[in-house]
């Protein structure tokens, strides 16, 4: 084989694995534009993302089948066939995580507003309300929420469901045979304490909601209620985070999280992990200061 048509498969394979790479930084870019204001989130995710990036990823990987099939035809072969081969790679893996994002984005049902307990939900500030105004958050905090009859095409059986409803369908207990084996919806629950005093417990929810470099918007110990503001890491989603702590009849104080997204239907369980998460290390840290601490 001449000297011209080695190069030429050599370059063939440092193109394709070039535009697998590109692929990745394409993604990045979509989402941290977002994050940063450079465009409209829907633009980011909708436009960029599952628009233009599936279709960048197809052909990034035909490309690479492609170099791979080159690379073999005649000897030598090792150079260009390595290159092939990590091009092969990369987009093959990038089209898997595409895939795997698109899958869980249609399996998993549409829920952006997680609680520990609906029956005594937890309502936002005044002050909360007017920052999600002023962001132009599209979804509202209502006491039962209840799934838009609209998406009903994307996700069948849910539309005109309570929220609470499709929440506890969804969530799982670890080990129990009867949950559903893939869900990213942890069992919730309030938490129950006592042996500590009600604003023992709300500083111990203030110090972990502040370790995770959250925007704090109340914090307010007469009413035994934290605001907070996460945000996503790529696409700078903002969700808000309500903490209470009340005390009943018999002294015990009682812990409540919800978790909302501002704008999306479907969180992929992002909302549920967070307040699960916010669970687990409050109750270490309840614990440490001698509290007995109960989730019934």
């Amino acid at each position: 084989m001449s000297e011209n048509q080695t190069h030429y498969r050599r370059s063939l394979s440092g193109v394709a694995l070039g535009f697998s790479v590109f692929v990745i930084v394409f993604f990045m870019v979509a989402a941290l534009g977002a994050k940063f204001g450079l465009w409209s989130w829907m633009f980011g995710l909708g436009k960029l993302t599952f628009g233009w990036g599936p279709k960048l990823a197809i052909f990034g990987l035909g490309l690479s089948v492609i170099a791979v099939i080159a690379s073999l035809v005649k000897a030598p072969r090792k150079q260009a066939f390595m290159l092939g081969l990590a091009a092969l790679l990369v987009s093959g893996l990038t089209m898997g995580r595409i895939l795997g994002v698109k899958g869980n984005s249609e399996r998993l049902p549409p829920l952006h507003d997680i609680q520990t307990d609906w029956s005594a939900p937890i309502q936002p500030s005044e002050t909360l309300v007017a920052i999600r105004k002023a962001d132009g958050a599209m979804n509202s905090i209502e006491d039962a929420p209840v799934v838009p009859q609209s998406v009903e095409g994307r996700w069948p059986g849910t539309g005109g469901k309570l929220v609470s409803e499709i929440q506890e369908n969804a969530e799982f207990v670890p080990g129990d045979q009867k949950s559903p084996k893939v869900s990213p919806y942890p069992k919730l629950a309030p938490l129950h304490v006592t042996g500590l005093a009600e604003t023992d417990v709300f500083s111990a929810v203030t110090a972990v909601v502040t370790e995770r470099d959250w925007g704090i918007v109340t914090d307010a110990s007469v009413d035994g209620r934290v605001e907070a503001t996460a945000v996503t890491g790529w696409f700078g989603f903002k969700d808000d985070v309500m903490v209470r702590v009340v005390s009943d009849d018999e002294g015990k104080s009682i812990v409540d999280v919800r978790s909302t997204s501002r704008v999306g239907l479907s969180d992929l369980g992002a909302n549920s992990k967070r307040v699960r998460d916010l669970l687990d290390d409050l109750e270490i840290g309840l614990r440490k200061a001698g509290a007995d601490v109960t989730s019934p």
